[in-house]
């Protein structure tokens, strides 16, 4: 089956370097995964781009660092107004870009994109100087910018994620250099033409496209960049961490997750069934707090395994540009190939597909959602990142073990855990190692809260007042009477 969504010519995507659309000399093809066409062309950014870019940002950085916190909200204020204004053209390119269904990347990655700068244009406003009295002095914390903000995304929510990043490293008097995925350029693309259009003050905010291992880490090695903030995989998080952390750079490195969904015999089932399958499923499983190791009480497995397959194959699979679709593709054919290795592993390592696991006839990058049991506890799909649409499940006895079970993984991103006794849902919580944990819901999200993992899944946490913390410098001023 070929699905029609797609582009009638290509799309031109340049870098914006100092408030101009600059090309490069090599360019790469950039694909719609779900139907295998080609819909643009990105730069192949060098060194020498990303070089640039970054003296641009540090020459702007001197005027824009002194703005007010309420001229820089203003700012964020316009973009926000004029993302809103194209909300339907994001929804389209990330849908396209992806291969998510457009009814998510409307409910999620436009509405979202558009709500990182209102809501950091909110929290800049509210900020206010700390002060400490002494019984001879006076102290002041002033949050000082720090300079040149490097920040690199990932492909599973571009926009979603780079807006995150840009909103509060500007809104905090930073100038940026960011490096969207290569996969998925459209909607920063679109960003870049926005901040044209209403003006922003040049090298303010740069973008350049290009790979990770090229412009990337052309961006994070730069001795001028002051603040590096990534968001992908643990093993190029690893270089990232190598390169910045010898030069001192703050850094912020929101990486992968392995993890787990608790389900207790108490939970309300018909409610728990769908959303754990949410939890498993949404964006294919690409998105890293996604619950992939489902562990459930003993004496409802059978059932709840039951219902859930019944569940998962219950959902449109199908033509993202559908509004029924519930699943769409994969983000590349080859992305395909890597989580199919993971499902002839489980095979091997003596799993059950219990549904699933197969190739639909599209043309694209399509695979069917995945339910696998059987396996051990410590097997490679328990206990590795796969990215995909592919879950494990696994029955426990106790309160303890499923604990056990769930910190047994190098990762400590999030959790959820499904019970009505709410005092054993907090208590749970509180035992998982992990930065995030919901009871009785999945992604569920205050903007205000912080966001971040322990052990392999990262180093720090963004969100809120901390995000403005990690994109600031707090200097202490003691003023003697």
């Amino acid at each position: 089956m070929r699905f029609q969504h797609g582009v009638k010519e290509l799309i031109e995507v340049l870098n914006l370097i100092n408030g101009e659309f600059v090309a490069t000399e090599e360019c790469l093809e950039n694909l719609n995964p779900a139907t295998s066409k080609q819909t643009s062309v990105i730069p192949r950014s060098t060194t020498s781009d990303v070089d640039a870019a970054v003296i641009a940002a540090k020459l702007a950085f001197p005027t824009w660092a002194v703005l007010s916190y309420e001229e820089r909200a203003d700012w964020l204020d316009k973009i926000a107004n004029a993302l809103e204004a194209q909300s339907e053209e994001i929804a389209s390119l990330e849908s396209m870009d992806t291969g998510k269904p457009i009814s998510l990347a409307r409910r999620v990655d436009a509405a979202r994109s558009v709500a990182n700068f209102r809501f950091f244009a909110e929290q800049v406003r509210e900020l206010e100087v700390e002060r400490f009295e002494m019984e001879d002095a006076s102290n002041h914390v002033v949050m000082q910018p720090v300079g040149v903000a490097g920040l690199i995304t990932p492909w599973n929510l571009p926009l979603y994620l780079l807006s995150w990043k840009i909103a509060p490293a500007i809104a905090m008097g930073n100038t940026v250099v960011a490096k969207p995925s290569e996969l998925t350029p459209l909607t920063a693309d679109l960003l870049a033409r926005t901040l044209v259009d209403i003006g922003l003050p040049a090298g303010v905010v740069n973008i350049v496209h290009g790979y990770g291992h090229e412009a990337g880490q052309a961006l994070t090695e730069h001795p001028d960049t002051r603040i590096i903030s990534f968001t992908g995989g643990t093993a190029t998080g690893k270089i990232v961490a190598s390169t910045a952390a010898p030069m001192f750079k703050k850094l912020s490195l929101e990486l992968g997750g392995k993890n787990s969904t608790i389900v207790f015999a108490d939970a309300d089932m018909e409610k728990t069934v769908s959303g754990v399958a949410r939890a498993g499923l949404l964006n294919q499983g690409q998105v890293c707090l996604c619950g992939s190791r489902i562990l459930v009480e003993s004496s409802i497995y059978d059932q709840f395994l039951a219902d859930l397959c019944r569940h998962i194959e219950a959902m449109k699979l199908g033509d993202p540009s559908d509004e029924n679709t519930e699943l769409g593709s994969l983000v590349s054919k080859e992305h395909r190939s890597k989580v199919e290795s993971f499902i002839q592993i489980a095979k091997d390592e003596g799993g059950v597909i219990c549904t699933g696991g197969k190739r639909p006839d599209f043309e694209g990058a399509f695979l069917e959602p995945t339910v696998i049991s059987g396996l051990d506890i410590d097997s490679t799909c328990s206990t590795e990142e796969i990215f995909g649409p592919v879950v494990v499940v696994h029955p426990f006895d106790t309160e303890e073990q499923a604990v056990a079970i769930a910190n047994g993984v190098e990762y400590g991103l999030a959790a959820s855990v499904w019970t009505t006794d709410l005092e054993k849902g907090r208590r749970v919580s509180e035992s998982l190692d992990t930065g995030m944990v919901w009871v009785n819901t999945w992604l569920h999200r205050d903007l205000r809260t912080p966001f971040g993992g322990t052990k392999a899944s990262g180093v720090g946490r963004e969100g809120g007042r901390w995000s403005l913390s990690f994109y600031s410098e707090a200097q202490n001023i003691c003023i003697k009477h």
